[in-house]
């Protein structure tokens, strides 16, 4: 099973093709377009492994992105005891969603690819609600 270890918005993340992640907010991004990470530190699979110094010049990882969304309120209470003095606060991380697709050797050869959604389930849904209509 072939990985790419790759770094975006100041993390970095183990990925494989297929897999689903939460990144942190991609800027002047919208969703269902493709996406290419740049700053690969690592790739390989059981066998065998490269690392860069960083990055790997040349290798990227291809991905779509599924959707922009914020996180569950994150509440931030602070009292001082004795002093009738509380502030509550509240924040919601901004995140994106993304599926990656392929990753790519720094010769630019395909080392592994996802499988491929099935768009049936879509368009089998959008004819029932036009039947229903």
């Amino acid at each position: 099973m072939s990985f790419a270890v790759i770094q975006t918005g100041g993390k970095q993340y183990k990925v494989k093709a297929g897999e689903i992640i939460k990144i942190e907010k991609l800027l002047d991004s919208k969703p269902e377009t493709k996406v290419e990470f740049k700053e690969v530190l690592a790739y390989g699979d059981d066998k065998t492994i490269e690392l860069g110094e960083p990055t790997i010049a040349g290798a990227k990882v291809e991905a779509d992105l599924i959707k922009n969304s914020k996180n569950r309120t994150v509440l931030i209470f602070k009292k001082r005891r004795r002093k009738n003095s509380r502030r509550k606060n509240g924040h919601r991380q901004q995140f994106s969603l993304i599926r990656i697709n392929k990753i790519f050797s720094k010769e630019g050869k395909l080392i592994s690819e996802a499988e491929k959604i099935k768009q049936e389930t879509k368009e089998v849904k959008t004819k029932v609600k036009e039947s229903a209509k």
